[in-house]
């Protein structure tokens, strides 16, 4: 088992000793556990953030594993347990909150209140609108990262971060949605929740520049 210590240590040598003190003591609330939100976590937790708080009502499907974190034994199992399992196994000192819950309007303030950073990787538009529009209108401390627009097989270079409004990031093209014949691959998906975390790194340092 590897220690905490040695964890530390290791990241040490990553980073200077201010960021990653800066990361270990950040907390980040997502949204969403599928091809999105399920990479970001990993992508966060490899970075050596404190807390993830995970938010989703899911199960792993076998149609997920073309773009989501998940492996063949995590079939069935609810995103939050099989995302708290992959986290431990790379970081098992990382604080994990889970919420086994669908968001709706009746829950928002019980499980997003007091959240400053929040990644929105829904894939239903109607919530992500929902959950953007709560958050900018009634929580004037958060800061949202969303992600829209990954489908297909267009060029990576399409997919960028935009800043939308003062407290909301924007990943992806902005326009390919998933159509017959071409839905979510991995490579697009993968780009995309790279940009949603590393703008969060880049927020939890201050930088809010997108």
């Amino acid at each position: 088992m590897v220690t905490k210590k040695q964890l530390e240590q290791a990241m040490d040598q990553r980073f200077s000793k201010e960021v990653y003190e800066k990361f270990k003591q950040a907390k980040v609330c997502i949204a969403g556990l599928g091809g999105l939100g399920s990479n970001i976590a990993v992508m966060l937790a490899r970075s050596g953030i404190g807390t993830l708080k995970l938010i989703d009502f899911d199960m792993v499907d076998i149609t997920n594993l073309n773009r989501q974190a998940y492996r063949i034994e995590h079939i069935g199992m609810p995103k939050t347990r099989a995302l708290r399992e992959i986290i431990g196994e790379i970081n098992p000192y990382i604080k994990v909150e889970t919420i086994q819950a669908k968001v709706m309007g009746e829950n928002l303030e019980k499980f997003f209140a007091g959240e400053t950073l929040v990644c929105e990787a829904f894939d239903n538009p109607e919530y992500k609108a929902m959950l953007v529009n709560y958050l900018l209108e009634r929580q004037p401390k958060t800061i949202v990262v969303s992600g829209s627009g990954m489908a297909g097989v267009g060029s990576s270079n399409q997919i960028c971060t935009r800043q939308k409004m003062k407290r909301l990031y924007v990943c992806g093209d902005g326009e390919s949605d998933a159509y017959a014949g071409m839905g979510l691959l991995s490579p697009r998906v993968s780009i995309c929740a790279g940009h949603q975390a590393n703008m969060l790194l880049r927020l939890i340092l201050g930088e809010t520049e997108s």
